[in-house]
């Protein structure tokens, strides 16, 4: 993506995600009894994960998933299945994740739902948008470097 791209387009993802989290808060607030839930904000517990087990999942689920995207989108590995090996690895990543953070491994993903989720997910927020952020360049540094190119 050209670099002019790139703050835009974090803009409308994070619009986008604000946009529905609303939409789900609107038809949520509907419900018999109101809601109570979080409307799928990340956070962590520290009687049972804590934060530096959340920010090192984050980091390393947003290292692999970014990865996973180059790799497979590179002009030089194309396939007709990247599209099916990217949402498998999302899959993967979720599984292994939400027991520990609900995943995120994108900023605007959390951005949004923490918004409609009270103060301890707008407190932790700053781990979801950090973390991915750290593990995202990382991948891309790797990328660029061809670490997992073989010759």
């Amino acid at each position: 993506m050209p670099a002019k791209d790139v703050v835009p387009y974090w803009i409308a993802q994070i619009i986008g995600a604000i946009i529905a989290s609303l939409a789900l808060w609107i038809i949520v607030s509907g419900q018999a009894g109101g809601h109570t839930g979080g409307f799928g904000a990340n956070g962590w517990d520290e009687t049972k994960w804590g934060m530096s087990s959340a920010f090192l999942w984050e980091l390393i689920g947003t290292f692999t998933f970014v990865t996973v995207i180059l790799g497979v989108t590179n002009a030089k590995h194309t396939t007709a299945f990247a599209g099916l090996v990217i949402g498998l690895t999302l899959a993967g990543i979720h599984f292994a994740m939400i027991p520990v953070t609900g995943t995120s491994v994108n900023p605007a993903r959390s951005i949004g739902p923490a918004l409609f989720s009270g103060v301890a997910a707008l407190s932790q927020l700053w781990l979801f948008i950090v973390a991915p952020l750290i593990g995202g360049a990382i991948a891309g540094v790797v990328a660029k470097a061809g670490i997992f190119e073989k010759d």
